[in-house]
């Protein structure tokens, strides 16, 4: 019975991955350098939010609904991103992005970061009202990576079943902080009272324009979906309007009935999150990190025997 558990695991967990990536993989190595713990750390806030996949898929649809508000990075995502034709791999790249620099020694997580830079440096050009855009404006960093961070914390908070302190939930967002500033971000907010204060004088800057609207409902009905994967989808992608702030959920239009979300989707989520950390296990690269953060600088002579990690299919 219990080799017949595991094999429906093993192939659900093929599944789960198709589903969500689509294959794409970009084989990084976790192992290596032997001491170097990376850019947070065993102790850190950001190894155990970035650990829990569904919080994190429930908090990055979040963070792209809220990232729709801003013309100016609306503007780069239509003009340069082909996340409509392909949106599994750009949903892997983005994954394996927040893996490397979560969970990878410091030289990976520095390439990794340098990588994006300079794709930032291609994305620039106009928006629908004629105003100027840069993948690398500090100001435009500091709001994609705010919706990104505080999204991920509100999935964390409310589908983990391990909810942060209000202390660790600062931690979290201060150490999230290090990222944006290595990518070019000014100013990012580093608590929980900060980011509310950012977003409220960030409100004259925001609009559910035509690109926002359009994009709002491709993620609501992504045709590339497949037919097997609509119930749980929309539960997911329900859940994720649950964690919007209010005043995003007016501007896009997204408000719905308190009552049937706590009594309909908030359970079916947390079912559906139930089942993804069983089929998904513990997180493979954290155990990776961890064991080459623990071991001696002085055994890199030694031949490793960690296994080569893929680290674009989950968020772990």
């Amino acid at each position: 019975m219990g080799d017949r558990l595991e094999s429906i695991r093993r192939e659900a967990h093929v599944s789960l991955e198709r589903s969500l990536y689509g294959g794409v993989r970009e084989p990084d190595d976790y192992s290596q350098p032997l001491g170097d713990a990376g850019l947070f750390g065993p102790d850190s806030v950001t190894w155990q939010v970035h650990s829990d996949l569904p919080s994190m898929l429930i908090g990055g649809v979040g963070a792209l609904l809220i990232q729709t508000l801003h013309p100016l990075a609306m503007a780069g995502v239509t003009d340069h991103s082909n996340f409509r034709e392909d949106p599994k791999h750009r949903l892997a790249m983005t994954a394996r992005f927040i893996a490397v620099t979560t969970y990878g020694g410091t030289p990976l997580a520095e390439r990794a970061i340098r990588g994006v830079r300079k794709v930032h440096e291609r994305v620039v050009g106009s928006a629908p009202d004629g105003r100027p855009y840069s993948a690398n404006d500090p100001k435009l960093l500091t709001w994609v990576h705010t919706a990104e961070a505080a999204s991920f914390l509100r999935g964390y908070q409310r589908y983990s079943g391990a909810p942060l302190s209000d202390r660790d939930c600062d931690r979290y967002l201060a150490e999230m902080s290090v990222i944006a500033a290595r990518l070019g971000a000014a100013q990012v907010p580093q608590s929980v009272a900060e980011v509310r204060a950012y977003y409220r004088a960030m409100q004259p800057e925001l609009d559910a324009g035509q690109q926002a609207r359009e994009t709002v409902e491709f993620l609501m009905h992504d045709p590339s979906a497949e037919p097997a994967d609509q119930i749980a989808r929309s539960v997911l992608i329900r859940a994720s309007i649950g964690i919007l702030p209010g005043w995003a959920k007016r501007k896009l239009g997204l408000a719905h009935s308190t009552l049937a979300h706590r009594a309909v989707v908030t359970p079916a989520a947390k079912l559906i999150s139930s089942l993804i950390r069983w089929i998904e296990g513990p997180s493979p690269l954290r155990r990776l990190a961890l064991e080459r953060s623990s071991q001696s600088p002085e055994r890199t002579a030694e031949p490793s025997n960690l296994p080569h990690v893929v680290a674009d299919a989950s968020l772990h």
